[in-house]
């Protein structure tokens, strides 16, 4: 018995996803026997470029059941079935952790129509759900929705019943996945790391560090290391004996952190990273009434029709930043720059309508002899200027000072 089951969600940080709309059919192998299909409210907010993909907004789920509400008739029509989905470790990760939050241990066997797929239909261009089912001749609506992605699913999983006539390739990609769950052994790994922000050693026996990633949840970016079944993640699992931290408390120190300790370290499993330079694409959104061209760091659910992999490519430079190359670029190339010394300067305008209008407000109090006080600006800013652009880092570099002389230097490739 299968049970063919689709999920759409917020979106957001690993493990921290909620479950948006579920549909799932139960299915004998022969027809559907039972069939559930609802949208969920997940009681947190769903992520704007999710909202645009699926159609699925807040309004829509103020009404719709909560998680607890259907998780009963999850676990009914789901009972001794084996769980069918396209990227079944994804949608099944998700479930195992909305159960885990009512305390409730949900575990199935799954089968995964990727895998699957690539196995029977070797021949076809590309296994993404969409492009799959329409080279196939399936008809495929509602996409992104999950009644009609679980529909078409269950449509694709017939036909791959019928390529394999014995059933023994399906029998062996049934698997028993358990992604939230960290075997025994990694336990203690994990218990000692912190759901902080910060960089990641992971050693082998011979205390070499092996990888060196980040995240904003060093505990449960580890676990996914543990826990998942891709090539670099189950090498890692072989030879991880401890893992070391350094918490950093801010995105871009995070980054820079990363990007210098692995440059220092080169851990075996980084090398994807030592040799990958942020690939940036062309690409045409037609979503809107007019089309729009994006320039970006490549994403895998999009199609460019353009890729450059230049290494002295900044995505969306800061605007500062721009203007200076410019100058200093034929300077660079004819005499090697060593040091430049630089001040930029920001209008009011630049930080919103809430500080134009207390600029406004201030300078009317200091014309009229007022006490002046401040809500949006640090000081004073009527006839007035604050020596610092955007907030202070731990080394006391603003971060305007910090994307200005990373991209500079990555810009003029020198060091």
């Amino acid at each position: 018995m299968y049970a063919i089951l689709d999920i759409e969600t917020t979106g957001g940080n690993y493990d921290e996803e909620g479950i948006t709309e579920i549909a799932i059919y139960r299915y004998d192998g022969e027809q559907v026997t039972d069939q559930f299909s609802s949208l969920v409210n997940p009681q947190i907010s769903i992520q704007p470029f999710v909202v645009k993909l699926t159609g699925i907004n807040e309004n829509m789920l103020k009404n719709a059941p909560k998680f607890y509400e259907v998780a009963k008739r999850i676990v009914q029509i789901t009972e001794d079935c084996v769980l069918v989905a396209h990227n079944a470790a994804f949608d099944y990760r998700i479930l195992q952790t909305e159960f885990r939050r009512l305390g409730f241990p949900f575990e199935r066997k799954t089968l995964c129509t990727v895998n699957l797929s690539q196995v029977l239909l070797p021949e076809q261009p590309s296994f993404s759900l969409g492009k799959l089912v329409r080279n196939l001749g399936i008809p495929f609506a509602d996409q992104h929705r999950a009644h009609g992605d679980a529909k078409v699913t269950l449509k694709l999983f017939e036909l791959l019943l019928e390529k394999d006539t014995q059933k023994q390739i399906v029998k062996e990609h049934i698997q028993h996945l358990n992604p939230n769950k960290a075997p025994a052994q990694y336990l203690k790994i994990i218990d000692k790391l912190p759901s902080e922000m910060g960089v990641y050693y992971i050693h082998n026996k011979a205390n070499e560090i092996i990888y060196i990633g980040k995240s904003n949840n060093i505990k449960k970016r580890v676990l996914s290391h543990l826990t998942g079944k891709q090539k670099k993640a189950l090498a890692i699992q072989k030879e991880v004996t401890q893992v070391a931290y350094s918490l950093t408390g801010g995105e871009l120190v995070t980054l820079l952190k990363e990007q210098n300790e692995i440059k220092i370290n080169a851990p075996v499993y980084n090398r994807a990273m030592k040799f990958r330079i942020f690939p940036m694409g062309v690409r045409i959104d037609s979503s809107e009434s007019y089309p729009k061209l994006i320039v970006e760091q490549i994403q895998k659910d999009q199609d460019y029709f353009c890729v450059y992999k230049n290494k002295n490519i900044v995505a969306n430079a800061n605007c500062s930043t721009i203007q200076l190359v410019l100058a200093l670029k034929p300077l660079h190339d004819q005499f090697k720059i060593k040091r430049v010394i630089v001040s930029t300067y920001q209008s009011v305008s630049g930080a919103g309508n809430a500080h134009v209008n207390e600029l406004e407000e201030q300078s009317k109090k200091v014309l009229d002899k007022q006490k002046v006080s401040s809500k949006n600006f640090t000081k004073q800013i009527a006839f007035n200027v604050i020596p610092h652009i955007d907030s202070f880092m731990e080394d006391r570099y603003t971060k305007e000072e910090w994307k200005m002389t990373v991209e500079t230097k990555k810009i003029l490739d020198t060091n």
